[in-house]
């Protein structure tokens, strides 16, 4: 047996080794505190000078015999492990069962950790059961009308969800005293509403008006017979009431086998702990059920407002999911109430609830959606290591809850419970159970910090030197004022020679100035710091680095002067983990993949990026490119996440295909982006207030059409023809033109001619006449 131990024990080397032998441990306890790996040999006839502190191995080396070797191991057992149910409602006669296993019992050493799964599975048609709680303020006054018909129309709408439904119905203003309440008039107390010349109810804490009912009819006849009442400043007592509608279990009627929600609705803000001292209040709220036989909140005038930790508190422990349908002036208060209150969820009321329906239905989808684990009385002794499996076979680390889940999904959890110390009691137990859920998870710690030979002691035995110690567990446990192997040295009866046994070489310190020689050993001092040990008292467990105030971080022992870090941890002062778990951003990439992750935390290394994980870069890529990597591989299986199968890793989004974008407020961002095929696809990144992605992508992209060959065939044949014509119409009219022009200079040219058959120059008449010049004419 001790032979494959040997095996599993080879990764710790030499260092544990070390630790083993080298602390001295006189006692088979201390060793087992040591370290995981060490084990204590028992055998009365041991070779001197071993360690009887050592591993298995070199403990067998010296010749300690397996049956006297005392090495306890950590393990895990399962103790109950029902089945997971696959429905609620829908016929199972045994017992609706969300997690498995039920029971564990787990044996741990000191320093020793041990790993274990668990099972939780949202089952289907599920019993569910709503209380509504309705601020009946003036300013709610037309709130009021619009849900005197939710009993019908919210059991319609959930029957998609579940077949066992019920439904109750409570309402809030304030504490009826002042300062909260109107007291002047006299008219004014027993109408409130006295100067609006109007009636309404009196001022009044919590009334709880109709118990948890399948009866829809019954429940929108009591909402009917409801009147606005009115207070006097603006915060309301909603608290109260919430703490009432939780821990008045039997009065409500919440069922034990049910998902139950409370359902808040306001317009404003909300009184909490320490306000009732304004009105003279000092006693603090008792978180119990303080209604009297008219179901009236009977403390409301003698109690404080509960405080967040207590709600938190109750709410667990009645597995309550409080839903705030709060109206968008004061949604951002009450979100973060919500992260103070686990299982909580915030949703935006319209100004007059038209949209309470719709908003109940969203918010137990969210919650149906998501489980979360809590872990209640935890030992101070442990520390808890979660891993979350919540898709295909994909491990988050540090994670202990699971979204966008559907109904009938399982998701896994890993735990790492490690023993950090050991605690007077030896057995302790601690619960793990899903937020909201009735089922749990009890788990029952061993502590092996004992060893079973110690059980079997001699007291004054013999083999001490005649009755000086005890024979515990191989050795002797000496009587004051005795030493040695076997108590055989009497502090009284030592010789000063003997001090040279005491000091590692001639000249130095006796037992390093840290304790005293007697009868040749060194008996170190005691140290309100720690412990002292070693041959030379040279060794001590208080000496190493600190960081933050705590030796070796708080991460590992201090073994004479160096520190020996524990897994998951490294540094001279073991301050830096080698965990990246908390580098994770939300979409899964570590660091959001622009920067490092160094001893636990983010360096950012893309210029212009910040945050606890690097998510906040106004020059980095921004949301739209992010996403489009997820529609790619989600939606069209395509792209290099689907490629290298880190889609699933890096996109946590629900995807929805929708054919038409609208508008999802300021949470959200419309996206366009083209891909390999040139189509253009649109997509809506959007965050609820949960923080739960959805990416709501156009089912169809828009792609460019392909040519038409008929259409191209005749446009190119016309196109030849047109070009055709165009050519001979430019032909005759050049021909034209040229035409015309020589006919013009035809006619130019007959123009400028001098003669014709009228008018020959060449032509001369047959007769001549000629003129005498001397002729005078006849003389007288």
């Amino acid at each position: 047996m001790y032979r494959v131990i040997l095996l599993l024990l080879v990764a710790v080397g030499g260092c544990a080794a070390s630790i083993c032998s080298a602390r001295g441990a006189s006692s088979c306890k201390k060793c087992l505190a040591v370290h995981p790996s060490c084990a204590w040999c028992f055998q009365e006839d041991f070779g001197s000078g071993a360690p009887r502190c050592d591993l298995v191995s070199s403990l067998l080396e010296n010749k300690c015999k397996e049956k006297y070797i005392t090495f306890p191991k950590s393990a895990a057992e399962t103790l109950e492990k029902r089945p997971l149910s696959s429905k609620g409602s829908g016929g199972e006669t045994q017992e609706i069962t969300q997690i498995s296993p039920q029971r564990i019992r787990l044996r741990l050493r000191p320093d020793a950790s041990q790993v274990f799964s668990v099972q939780v599975r949202q089952v289907e048609d599920y019993p569910v059961d709503i209380y509504y709680l309705m601020d009946l303020s003036y300013s709610m006054k037309d709130d009021l009308a619009n849900i005197q018909s939710l009993g019908t129309t919210l059991s319609e709408k959930m029957r998609s969800v579940t077949s066992n439904l019920r439904i109750g119905f409570g309402a809030f203003v304030d504490k009826p005293m002042s300062p909260f309440m109107y007291i002047s008039p006299p008219e004014v107390i027993r109408n409130p509403c006295f100067e609006f010349q109007t009636t309404c109810l009196p001022t009044f804490g919590y009334q709880h008006v109709l118990a948890l009912t399948d009866e829809v009819k019954k429940f929108n006849e009591e909402v009917q017979r409801q009147k606005i009442s009115r207070n006097r400043d603006s915060p309301e007592g909603g608290f109260d009431a919430v703490m009432q509608a939780t821990v008045c279990g039997e009065k409500i009627g919440w069922r034990n086998e049910s998902s139950h929600l409370l359902i808040f609705t306001t317009d404003a803000k909300t009184h909490i702990a320490l306000d009732g001292r304004i009105a003279g209040i000092v006693n603090p709220n008792d978180g119990s059920c303080h209604l009297d036989d008219s179901n009236s909140y009977s403390a409301t005038k003698t109690q404080d407002y509960p405080s967040l930790g207590l709600l938190t508190e109750k709410l667990s422990e009645k597995n309550i999911h409080l839903v705030f349908a709060v109206t968008d002036s004061v949604q951002d208060l009450y979100k973060r109430y919500s992260e103070l209150i686990p299982g909580t969820t915030v949703g935006t009321l319209s100004q007059d609830s038209s949209n309470v329906i719709q908003l109940i239905i969203d918010s137990y989808e969210k919650i149906r959606s998501k489980v979360e684990l809590e872990v209640r009385d935890l030992p101070e002794e442990l520390s808890l290591l979660f891993n979350a499996t919540c898709g295909k076979n994909e491990v988050i680390q540090g994670l202990k809850s699971c979204s966008g889940l559907k109904i009938g999904d399982t998701a896994s959890f890993s735990f790492d419970v490690k023993a950090r110390g050991c605690p007077k009691e030896k057995e302790k137990t601690f619960t793990i159970k899903p937020v909201g859920f009735k089922d749990t998870l009890t788990l029952n710690v061993i502590f092996e910090c004992g060893c079973d030979c110690e059980l079997e002691e001699d007291p004054n035995s013999e083999k001490c030197n005649h009755g000086n110690g005890t024979l515990s567990c191989g050795i002797c446990q000496c009587n004051p004022g005795w030493l040695g192997p076997h108590c055989e040295c009497s502090e009284q009866g030592y010789s000063p020679s003997q001090q040279d046994r005491c000091s590692p070489k001639e000249g130095s310190s006796i037992c390093s100035r840290r304790g005293e020689c007697i009868c040749g050993q060194c008996v170190c001092h005691s140290s309100d710091f720690g412990k002292v040990w070693g041959q030379f008292c040279e060794c001590d467990d208080f000496s190493c680095l600190r960081f933050k105030g705590e030796m070796c971080s708080g991460h590992g022992q201090c073994n004479c002067g160096d520190c020996v870090c524990d897994s998951d941890w490294t540094g001279d002062y073991c301050n830096c983990t080698t965990r990246t778990d908390s580098c994770l951003s939300s979409t899964g990439l570590l660091c959001s993949g622009w920067g490092q992750c160094v001893c636990g935390k983010c360096e950012c290394t893309q210029p212009g990026s910040y945050g606890v994980t690097c998510e906040k870069c106004p020059t980095c890529p921004d949301a739209c490119t992010i996403k489009k990597g997820c529609v790619e591989c989600k939606y069209f299986n395509r792209g290099p996440w689907n490629d290298d199968t880190s889609c699933n890793r890096i996109c946590r989004d629900e995807i929805k295909p929708v054919e038409d974008l609208v508008d999802s407020g300021k949470n959200a961002v419309n996206c366009t982006y083209k891909d390999d095929q040139d189509c253009v696809v649109r997509f809506q990144y959007h965050e609820d207030a949960s923080g739960k992605s959805i990416l709501y992508v156009i089912e169809k992209p828009e792609c460019p059409q392909g040519p038409d060959i008929l259409v191209v065939l005749m446009s190119v044949m016309g196109a030849i023809l047109l070009l055709g014509l165009v050519g001979l119409l430019i032909w005759k009219l050049l021909i034209t033109i040229h035409d015309r022009r020589e006919f013009a200079k035809f006619e130019e040219e007959r123009s400028k001619a001098k003669w014709d058959t009228a008018h020959n120059p060449l032509y001369k008449g047959a007769t001549s006449t000629f003129t005498n010049i001397t002729f005078r004419g006849n003389a007288e």
